[in-house]
């Protein structure tokens, strides 16, 4: 079962739409039972660094993330998911994040619009990873953030250009997490769900 993480932030309904649209079964909860029997667990957010990692310290889930982790399940991150899982973001502060993977969320301090909102494309780094089998370089996705993630980039395996090289796409081992939202990005969402959908059956 894919399960969407209930921790009061993020646009839940959305994202369990874009997985159902693409056939994988999904629930959302914030239920340790439910969570614990998980093979996949996705975690989505929007807003701010602190704020999230408040919320998942106060929904208690964080010590289940880390053990289905451990256990070489998968996890996927969407948009401030997927900053939630590096080591520290810098936004009003600096704040402790999941770290699961290396590296820190830093402000997008460049000449161009921020947030970057709209649609922007894919540029391949790791032309073979399974989560891109149905999707081409250059295809558009949608993103929405103001941070970004700055890191070795050995994670990496897609990224997108606004002024700076910003990672769209990272995988480390069983983890997988996009900036942008797949479950708002049309048929390439779509398709990149599907992909990851065939890695969790």
């Amino acid at each position: 079962m894919n399960v969407i993480l209930d921790y009061d932030v993020g646009n839940l309904a959305s994202v369990l739409r874009g997985f159902e649209r693409v056939g994988i079964e999904s629930v959302v909860s914030k239920d340790p039972e439910i969570i614990k029997n998980a093979t996949s667990l996705v975690l989505p957010g929007v807003g701010a660094f602190k704020d999230a990692m408040e919320a998942l310290q106060k929904s208690g889930l964080i010590p289940y993330i880390l053990e289905h982790v451990n256990q070489k399940k998968f996890l996927f991150g969407i948009c401030l998911g997927m900053q939630l899982l590096y080591e520290k973001g810098y936004e009003n502060g600096v704040y402790e994040g999941l770290g699961i993977l290396k590296g820190s969320v830093r402000f997008l301090d460049i000449d161009l619009k921020v947030p970057q909102m709209g649609w922007n494309t894919l540029k391949f780094e790791k032309k073979d990873d399974p989560i891109l089998r149905y999707i081409q370089e250059d295809d558009y996705v949608y993103f929405v953030h103001s941070y970004y993630v700055q890191s070795s980039n050995i994670e990496l395996v897609a990224y997108t250009e606004y002024e700076k090289k910003v990672p769209a796409i990272v995988r480390d081992k069983n983890v997988y997490a996009t900036q942008f939202h797949p479950e708002k990005s049309g048929i390439v969402g779509s398709n990149i769900l599907k992909a990851y959908g065939e890695m969790i059956q």
